[in-house]
């Protein structure tokens, strides 16, 4: 049963407008709390047949107020607990995926235009006996992040090897704080994770860094497969001036000349982290786009600002993906979204690898030698050590593996990135979400082997073992397996 609210409301000090309503649940009494501002926009704005808003009117309106609190009732005790404004202004955050509310001052018996237009994701938020919400809203994180792993298509074939640009802008734009503590800050931080994760899933893959400011393009880091290389890069752009304005063009020219080279085999990638609203070229940015699509290059955007319709126009034209984002978490939920391979082009050749597997010499087997990966290091002492990774073809030594010799040109990995690679060719297949109503009292999850306490199980459709939540995106992120099929 949902607990009884009293609302209690002093519109002005002295108490001469002193009012109390009460309601059947704390929902209905955030709703009363809505209404009661809406009501004041439409008497302070009789003229107008529109009134627009949004929360922080709201919570300045209700700021003003001399008191505002709720009663709501509390079943185990028999008494009614005080919330004052903050709990009552943190109920209403909740809807805080529809920004702007419109509503039509056309009659009392009509619908608010925001009601009838927009889907009330709110509702599907209940409090608990204690007038909590945080079970609801944990259920709501939980199936947005099930249905990002079932979007994923199956049978597509995707591309083990990558070869990815990614170009991050460092205009002006990007030191604007709306993006806390500022658009370059946080996005560095969210790309370090990226990065992380990229080459975890993609370990035959390279990656590249380009930057954009003053209407210049520079590459920061080429294409390389060692992680620590380009986040140490990316660690000090944190001190970096933004300044100036970008250039796609030459941004997308620079990366065009290094990923046309590579093998046909592979896939070709851009990935565009755009915080202006503009960009300045010296040519015909049309041009570009079409030499991007000879060359079967893919370009995808995260813009940080508005849609541009120039974005939107390359990455239809390439065959990428456009996306804007809404606040910090929208952003990292889109940056990691590029972890996963796209689908592979159908020009993209089937070809057979030469690839090298290196032993890594030891201490005692290896004499002290310079690595290939640091032959253009300023400091002469960096890379020099004993142990190391020998090329079978050219007995080269590397610090790092995966990596391209730079003698011989053999791709040099170990069984372990082959198999992590392996997965992308034959995923593992959703998880049937089935009711633990189904089950016997105190059953184990397969893979953490706790006891199952979720309303909703998932079973894997082949050996039909049972996992909790967690289990589940663990096997599909992570693993890539089903401990209960391998046993």
């Amino acid at each position: 049963v949902l607990p009884h609210t009293i609302l209690l409301v002093e519109k002005c000090i002295g108490g001469q407008k002193r009012t109390w309503s009460h309601y059947s649940n704390v929902h209905s009494a955030i709703e009363g709390v809505i209404k009661i501002y809406e009501d004041h926009l439409k008497w302070m704005n009789r003229e107008s047949p529109r009134i627009s808003y949004d929360l922080s009117q709201l919570f300045n309106y209700l700021d003003e107020l001399p008191d505002l609190c709720c009663l709501v009732y509390q079943d185990h005790t028999n008494t009614y607990a005080p919330f004052d404004r903050a709990w009552i202004k943190e109920r209403i955050y909740v809807k805080k995926s529809v920004s702007i509310h419109i509503m039509a001052n056309e009659g009392e018996d009509k619908e608010y235009r925001w009601e009838s237009g927009y889907e009330k994701t709110w509702e599907a938020i209940q409090e608990d006996v204690e007038g909590l919400i945080e079970t609801s809203v944990m259920d709501i994180i939980q199936r947005a992040r099930r249905k990002r792993m079932l979007d994923r298509q199956g049978n597509i074939r995707l591309g083990m090897m990558r070869h990815l640009y990614l170009i991050l802008d460092l205009s002006e734009t990007m030191n604007d704080p709306d993006l806390k503590p500022s658009r370059l800050l946080c996005s560095l931080k969210i790309l370090e994770s990226f990065l992380e994760e990229y080459f975890d899933q993609n370990p035959i893959s390279q990656l590249g860094i380009i930057t954009m400011k003053n209407k210049r393009a520079e590459i920061l880091s080429q294409l390389a497969g060692n992680p620590r290389k380009h986040l140490q890069e990316l660690t000090k752009l944190s001190t970096t001036i933004c300044s100036g304005e970008p250039s796609l063009q030459n941004a997308l020219e620079l990366a065009a000349q290094s990923l046309q080279h590579m093998p046909s085999h592979a896939s070709r990638e851009i990935l565009i982290i755009f915080g202006s609203l503009t960009t300045c070229d010296p040519g015909d940015l049309k041009k570009t786009i079409q030499t991007l699509k000879s060359y079967n290059i893919r370009v995808s955007i995260v813009g940080l600002a508005a849609e541009v319709r120039i974005c939107r126009t390359l990455c239809k034209e390439t065959g990428g993906e456009y996306s804007v984002i809404v606040d910090d978490v929208h952003l990292r939920t889109l940056i990691l979204n590029h972890v996963i391979p796209p689908p592979a082009a159908g020009s993209m050749d089937s070809s057979l690898i030469r690839m090298g597997f290196p032993h890594e010499a030891s201490t005692s087997e290896q004499h002290l030698a310079l690595c290939m990966c640091h032959l253009e290091a300023k400091d002469p002492t960096v890379g020099l050590s004993n142990p190391g990774y020998l090329c079978p073809q050219c007995s080269s030594k590397y610090c790092h593996i995966p990596v391209e010799c730079r003698v011989c040109g053999l791709t040099l990995v170990s069984a372990p990135h082959l198999a992590r690679s392996y997965h992308h060719l034959f995923p593992l297949p959703a998880f049937e979400e089935v009711s633990s109503v189904s089950l016997p009292p105190n059953s184990p999850c397969t893979g953490c082997n706790k006891v199952l306490t979720d309303k909703a199980l998932y079973r894997c459709p082949k050996c039909t073992q049972y996992f909790c939540f967690e289990c589940d995106l663990f096997l599909h992120d992570v693993l890539h397996s089903c401990p209960g099929c391998t046993s």
